[in-house]
């Protein structure tokens, strides 16, 4: 088995996927069946189901409904809150989805560590990211946030699909990004201009 094909763009692929599941649940999935019924992508034996024309109906329904709905005040939290669960779960499958030459048992490890966890993590994110933006801006800013969520969130799944490992690298430089950011917002807010941070002892 050839280790790029066979391990490093699946695996590349679907820890993009599931960090996508992080922000919508059912994109990437909705992506992924596409992908694998148009022949862009190879789908592991047990989930060939994903590019089926019922799946793909459900899927892209949903992932409608979804985006719509997070655009909506207080219907973006309930999705959020729903979304501690079934992120995780949706990410978990997208991981799996790609990466079954491994074998069953490593694949279903992957899943539920790697997918389910960096599903978990970036939603957790950005649910921290939408309940800051509602109390700064009281929700004006929420739809903005979430036009800008779904931007990310396609262009990363197609890249996902396409050229994995690009995808990969650009998820890392955005998981910095925001990372910096926060550390400096957070800087901003407990000292502010004029009040320099107080120096470590020695």
């Amino acid at each position: 088995m050839d280790v790029a094909s066979g391990i490093v763009l699946p695996l590349a692929a679907g820890l993009v996927l599931a960090a996508v599941a992080g922000l919508r649940a059912f994109l990437p999935l909705a992506v992924l069946g596409l992908a694998g019924r148009l022949g862009l992508i190879e789908l592991g034996p047990g989930f060939s189901w994903l590019s089926s024309a019922p799946a793909l109906l459900t899927f892209w329904s949903a992932c409608l409904a979804e985006l719509l709905g997070d655009k909506i005040p207080v219907v973006d939290h309930a999705l959020d809150a729903v979304g501690t669960v079934l992120r995780p779960v949706a990410g978990a499958l997208a991981l799996a989805a790609v990466t079954t030459r491994l074998g069953p048992l490593w694949t279903t490890v992957l899943a539920i560590v790697v997918g389910g966890g960096a599903a978990g993590l970036v939603h957790l994110g950005k649910a921290h990211a939408r309940l800051g933006s509602s109390l700064l801006s009281l929700g004006v800013a929420n739809p903005l946030l979430s036009v800008g969520e779904d931007v990310l969130s396609f262009g990363l799944a197609i890249l996902a699909v396409l050229v994995p490992v690009l995808a990969l690298a650009l998820l890392v430089l955005i998981i910095l990004g925001a990372w910096r950011l926060v550390r400096w917002l957070a800087r901003t807010a407990i000292f502010p201009a004029g009040k320099p941070a107080p120096r470590a002892a020695g």
